[in-house]
């Protein structure tokens, strides 16, 4: 009999210090919760504050932003003009070949034959296509050509160039020259260099 009237002892005061407890956290602890809960609001209220602040102020700086990315972009266009400008790597080839032969024809330089055709990638933006040509000329309508070739709008360069003496009476002499031009990288393949 005295271990049935200890667990039924032992049971009442666990419930006892469990209703002690309850009573406790409830009624002395239940003010400091709500002052905590009003002190917690009292110190979001000046970081709401800070937070609009802030917003307002990355928000003042958009009209700056956006202007100044109107003129980057006018100037970048302007610098783009010298691009050469395709809708394939062919046709910009193809081009390039015009002006090289225009400059010649206007330099009265037979340019008629193309010894290759290349490619190249010259940063995430850019690529670069070049041609090299062979053709004979004096010295005059060489410098000239060269002249009239910087003188482009597109963004041109000689990437290469070999001048070798003839045999010829007129004194002509054998050039070969590599142009190249700037095109946007996507009439680059993706494999990098490119002979054609």
């Amino acid at each position: 009999m005295q271990t049935g009237s200890l667990d039924r002892r032992s049971a009442l005061m666990l419930a006892a210090g469990v209703a002690a407890i309850l009573i406790v956290r409830f009624v002395f602890f239940a003010d400091s919760s709500s002052s905590a809960s009003a002190i917690a609001s009292a110190e979001t209220i000046p970081a709401a504050e800070k937070r609009l602040e802030k917003v307002r102020q990355i928000n003042a700086t958009v009209p700056g932003k956006e202007e100044l990315f109107k003129q980057i972009q006018i100037e970048l266009a302007e610098r783009e003009k010298g691009v050469l400008k395709a809708d394939t790597e062919d046709q910009a080839k193809a081009q390039l070949l015009e002006v090289i032969q225009g400059i010649g024809r206007a330099n009265s330089i037979d340019i008629r034959t193309v010894q290759e055709f290349r490619d190249a990638r010259l940063s995430a933006d850019y690529g670069e296509i070049w041609i090299t040509v062979p053709f004979s000329c004096s010295i005059e309508q060489l410098v000239n050509f060269l002249a009239a070739l910087g003188d482009q709008p597109l963004i041109l360069a000689t990437r290469d160039i070999h001048v070798s003496g003839g045999n010829d009476k007129n004194k002509l002499i054998q050039v070969h020259l590599s142009v190249s031009a700037i095109v946007p990288l996507k009439l680059i393949p993706k494999k990098g260099t490119n002979t054609l």
